[in-house]
């Protein structure tokens, strides 16, 4: 089966936005990639135009490369689960217009952390109960998803390192209560390795599944930390060949963007990083056609 490969920009483009849109375009291409997944709030910016949009997606459809999907890291710091009303707003707000710019972009899904109990590395983020999380995520998305429906844009919620949502069937049972095809998984098959196996979150999840990150993770002491997300797509605890399977049994067509961030390297992690870039599209896509990557 031909997936659609990708590659998210913070590898390529770093945190800051250091690389043009156009010129990211321009390096997938040449790797030999079908898309980038463009970044909101850092690679795009949060005041970005509906022309500029469009000039991008005009650039990209002539290189003839996706935008399949974009991504953020905002919701580390506004997020849907808090009892901060004024925040939540805000994260209501920061998606209105990140569910904008997907459609001038021509991108049908958006990574959306639905909530946190706690952000591990930010002490200054409080902890928040799980139910809370649940009863606030809830609300917020549900107010935003006529937007979304209107827009014909996935929110597709990631399971990350957030305390919530942890396991397959409560990722379920969290998206099934809105009914709707427009609220789904963005599904990160290296996070689902601190607790489990990326397979068993395909298998259960399904049509759920709108989106896929691929990078990989390395346990240690039984369960491993945040070193164990390496800078090689193809060393590591993920079983591919079980994962593409898993994928091929649910008819999975959407974007697969490789998500590579070394923080095996902190606290001297420094992206952009073109021969990281390079290397992990070489590794995507030969994963993908079944090369012997194990």
């Amino acid at each position: 089966m031909k997936y659609y490969t990708a590659l998210n920009y913070w590898v390529l483009g770093g945190f800051a936005g250091e690389l043009s849109p156009q010129d990211a375009i321009l390096a997938v291409k040449a790797m030999g990639l079908d898309g980038i997944e463009f970044t909101f709030g850092d690679s795009l910016d949060e005041d970005i135009t509906q022309n500029e949009c469009e000039a991008i997606a005009t650039f990209a459809a002539a290189q003839g490369v996706g935008l399949r999907s974009l991504a953020t890291g905002s919701y580390w710091g506004c997020a849907f689960g808090t009892d901060n009303v004024e925040e939540r707003n805000r994260a209501i707000a920061f998606t209105e217009k990140y569910l904008h710019v997907a459609a001038w972009l021509g991108a049908e899904h958006i990574l959306v952390v639905p909530g946190a109990v706690d952000v591990a590395w930010d002490e200054s983020r409080p902890v928040v109960p799980y139910e809370t999380v649940w009863d606030n995520a809830t609300s917020a998305l549900k107010e935003l998803l006529p937007l979304a429906e209107s827009l014909k844009v996935n929110i597709c919620l990631e399971n990350v390192w957030n305390k919530f949502l942890l396991s397959p069937m409560e990722m379920k049972l969290f998206i099934d209560q809105f009914d709707s095809e427009y609220i789904g998984s963005y599904f990160d098959i290296g996070n689902a390795l601190l607790n489990g196996y990326p397979e068993h979150w395909i298998e259960l999840l399904g049509s759920r599944i709108k989106a896929v990150h691929f990078k990989n993770f390395s346990r240690e002491d039984c369960g491993g930390g945040i070193h164990g997300f390496g800078d090689d797509l193809i060393s590591g605890d993920i079983d591919f060949t079980k994962v593409i399977a898993a994928l091929n049994s649910i008819n999975f067509t959407g974007p697969i963007s490789a998500e590579m961030i070394p923080f095996c390297r902190l606290p001297d992690l420094v992206l952009p990083d073109e021969a990281l870039a390079r290397d992990t599209a070489e590794k995507l896509i030969a994963i993908l056609k079944q090369d012997t990557v194990n």
